[in-house]
């Protein structure tokens, strides 16, 4: 952006302070968003730009974030407005530096995870739809866990799938798992405030030493979904699973669901790059069913 003085404008009518740019700086934004640090030499603020038409995916992100930040738990950073500003949408929120260490930092993401995860309501799903990446998230409230996964996850990214010319053996042996789902998720999980996509590259440690977690895809679901996808990419040590679990022990049967669970996951990238992905869902489908048998 070549102008950063609407979103200045934008910045000070929501802190009621005056803000005018003096240095911004290109940060990595992954491989979706595009993001830059705004500074006065007073105050830091982070800000992720998109085309105009993704405004609805920022202002699902800053609700999550919202969410998240008010069960007084993990850090995250906070969200202060969002809008569209020279022909792009945007985001701006709280600048936490990261890259700090402390030596229960892994530990203290975990107690606090946990606790995060006590936030809990009524139904499966949330207020509003979001993404996961840049795939549509639907998230319409379910009091049944086995419905929701079956029609809102698994089966939207089989469809998804299908739609995307992978049919045959996933097509199939998909259909075929998400008939057998009520023996996999027998396990009754309360409506949990999750991160919803907790990878290794959505975590890090600010200069404090305190966990911090952000770019959330946030529903209420089976705490376990987030567990799960902590071990998928890895970047999470034995130190936050041993305090996880001694804060809140996970089911009997979780190692299964861990799988069914990261399928999700797996697909939506076979939907989003292709490659490998296929023959790694088949695989994770056909363990399941083994299971089953």
């Amino acid at each position: 952006m070549s102008d950063w003085q609407p979103i200045a404008r934008q910045i000070a009518g929501a802190t009621g302070r005056p803000f005018t740019p003096r240095t911004t700086r290109n940060i990595g934004g992954g491989c979706i968003n595009s993001a830059t640090l705004l500074s006065d030499g007073n105050e830091h603020w982070f800000v992720k730009l998109n085309q105009a038409s993704l405004l609805a995916m920022f202002e699902a992100e800053s609700d999550g974030l919202t969410a998240m930040a008010e069960t007084g738990s993990i850090r995250v950073p906070r969200p202060l407005c969002t809008g569209v500003a020279g022909g792009q949408a945007f985001i701006v929120m709280e600048y936490i530096p990261l890259g700090g260490r402390g030596a229960r930092s892994g530990a203290l993401a975990g107690e606090r995870l946990a606790a995060m995860h006590r936030a809990t309501q009524a139904c499966f799903g949330w207020h509003r739809d979001n993404t996961i990446g840049a795939t549509p998230q639907p998230n319409p409230q379910d009091p049944n866990w086995v419905r929701f996964w079956r029609l809102q996850r698994l089966g939207f990214q089989l469809d998804l799938a299908a739609r995307n010319g992978y049919r045959g053996r996933l097509a199939e042996r998909g259909a075929l798992l998400l008939e057998r789902l009520p023996a996999l998720l027998d396990h009754a999980p309360k409506p949990s405030l999750l991160h919803g996509d907790l990878w290794g590259g959505n975590m890090g440690i600010a200069d404090d030493g305190s966990p911090v977690i952000f770019d959330p895809a946030c529903y209420f679901g089976d705490r376990e979904a987030d567990i799960a996808m902590t071990e998928l990419f890895g970047g999470f040590g034995a130190d936050f699973h041993a305090a996880y679990t001694a804060a809140w022990p996970l089911d009997a049967g979780y190692p299964t669901r861990k799988v069914l669970y990261n399928l999700y996951h797996v697909i939506n990238h076979l939907n989003l790059f292709g490659g490998g992905y296929r023959r790694q869902a088949e695989a994770m489908i056909d363990q399941l069913l083994a299971q089953l048998e």
